[in-house]
């Protein structure tokens, strides 16, 4: 069974920082594309950062220069660092590995992710 466990989220001020992690378990991930999500209340969940497989990494317009993404195969882990932070970055954040591996393009639709985590809340007040 796979499970994928998200830490970190809390609640900051703005222009502050979080990292959140994501420690996958029940199978080992180093070949997929790897991302990180988000939800805020009465809004679609939607794509922040993704990893792909053989370390490239893209962003969402909103987050780029601000956020990094980042992998740790060997401890199949995924990480978000989050600067300067905005009260608009306040949201659910989703772990997320894709379907298939080896995936050579990047994707940011949801349609393309196998396996959600729970969720991790992040609050960034002003």
């Amino acid at each position: 069974q796979v499970n994928l466990v998200e830490s970190g989220g809390g609640l900051v001020q703005a222009g502050g920082s979080l990292r959140l992690s994501c420690a996958a378990s029940g199978r080992t991930f180093s070949s997929y594309n790897m991302d990180w999500f988000r939800q805020a209340p009465g809004k679609e969940r939607e794509f922040v950062a993704g990893i792909t497989w053989n370390g490239g990494t893209y962003y969402s317009d909103s987050v780029k220069g601000r956020f990094t993404i980042s992998r740790d195969n060997a401890k199949n882990s995924v990480y978000l660092q989050m600067n300067s932070l905005k009260p608009e970055d306040t949201a659910i954040y989703y772990c997320a590995v894709d379907r298939f591996q080896y995936r050579t393009s990047w994707t940011t639709s949801t349609s393309s992710v196998g396996y959600w985590g729970q969720g991790t809340q992040v609050t960034v007040s002003s």
